[in-house]
């Protein structure tokens, strides 16, 4: 992949028939959460772009095709119903009905809320070109069949990102259903000169990898950011946000916040491996984690939410993935996936 170093002012995400008489915010009013949970956290991958450009992907014709059919048949993580839905593709890659499976916990009561922080492992796994693996936050509202949400995390998806690698991503669902990935079709504004939303993940050894993101809304503008959250006394990074005119529900907060993992499945059926691969156990560094859940209300700090009994969990296939309180962590989650992971 190739990143272009954009005029901020002329990034294509300002074509967006929605946003042509948008200003730029160039940061947000808001404060970001710390935490010394995690003392690893790898998203060190800084392009370097010069002042007044940022950061765009490149986007050539098969990753453009492939990306925009991953946004039309994205899974919908405000909704259990949507767990275990089949689609049909006639695109090369994909050509048979596919298994969507998503595990994780989920928050919708007591909202509206502004904001989401979370520090989740990130983990090499062995995923073919029709497979995608996720591990993810997001925020969001449902009313009357309609949607709007936002997420942000990691994913392997070889067929829209064109290696194996971890990679960064956001997406987002807004106004008539419209969503995309990352800056492939206008939406997201940039900001950062130096931190794209989308960025591979550099290695590092079993359990030192991790990554730090917050999604809040800013009060005075509507716009969603998305935060790299820096350690100690670094100062974070304001990657960008999607503008509030992109949603018609999600003007004033969310009512949904989630965290958790989710994959595709091949064409033939066999469904990847989630977080890293293994069933939570006993031991929390066994598998996928995730150290901390915070949400923000309305003019507030973030507060920690501690009681995991009282969440929503959605555990789509026992078979294949597991979903775990854990005892240093708040939860751990992921499994091996196979030929038998139901549908």
């Amino acid at each position: 992949m190739i990143y272009n170093c954009v005029d901020i002012y002329k990034q294509p995400s300002l074509n967006h028939p929605l946003l042509q008489n948008h200003k730029i915010q160039m940061e947000p009013s808001f404060s970001v959460p710390k935490s010394n949970r995690f003392e690893n956290k790898m998203r060190t991958n800084i392009i370097g772009c010069p002042n007044g450009t940022v950061p765009i992907l490149k986007n050539i014709k098969d990753h453009a095709a492939n990306t925009q059919y991953f946004a039309e048949k994205y899974f919908n993580p405000l909704t259990v119903e949507s767990h275990g839905t089949h689609y049909y593709s006639d695109l090369k890659l994909i050509k048979k009905l596919r298994n969507l499976k998503f595990e994780g916990i989920r928050l919708q009561k007591d909202g509206p809320y502004y904001g989401i922080a979370a520090w989740i492992s990130v983990h090499d796994l062995n995923i073919s070109r029709d497979q995608a693996s996720f591990a993810n936050m997001y925020v969001g509202n449902r009313v009357n069949n309609k949607e709007n949400f936002i997420q942000v995390g990691w994913m392997i998806n070889p067929s829209v990102l064109g290696d194996g690698r971890p990679w960064s991503y956001g997406f987002w669902r807004g106004v008539n259903g419209a969503g995309c990935y990352n800056t492939v079709c206008p939406g997201f504004i940039q900001v950062s000169k130096d931190d794209p939303l989308s960025e591979p993940l550099p290695y590092a050894p079993e359990g030192k990898r991790n990554i730090a993101l917050t999604i809040q809304q800013d009060t005075d503008t509507g716009h969603w950011w998305v935060t790299d959250i820096e350690e100690g006394d670094k100062p974070d990074i304001h990657i960008g946000y999607w503008p509030k005119e992109l949603f018609d529900l999600m003007g004033d907060g969310a009512n949904i916040l989630g965290i958790g993992g989710a994959v595709q499945s091949s064409s033939s059926g066999v469904s990847p491996p989630m977080g890293n691969g293994h069933l939570p156990t006993k031991k929390d560094m066994d598998s996928a984690r995730v150290s901390e859940f915070l949400y923000r209300y309305e003019n507030s700090d973030f507060k920690n939410y501690y009681q995991y009994s009282k969440l929503d969990k959605l555990l789509d296939s026992e078979k294949c993935y597991g979903l775990k309180k854990g005892d240093d962590y708040f939860f751990t989650f992921g499994g091996p996936g196979g030929n038998s992971c139901g549908i």
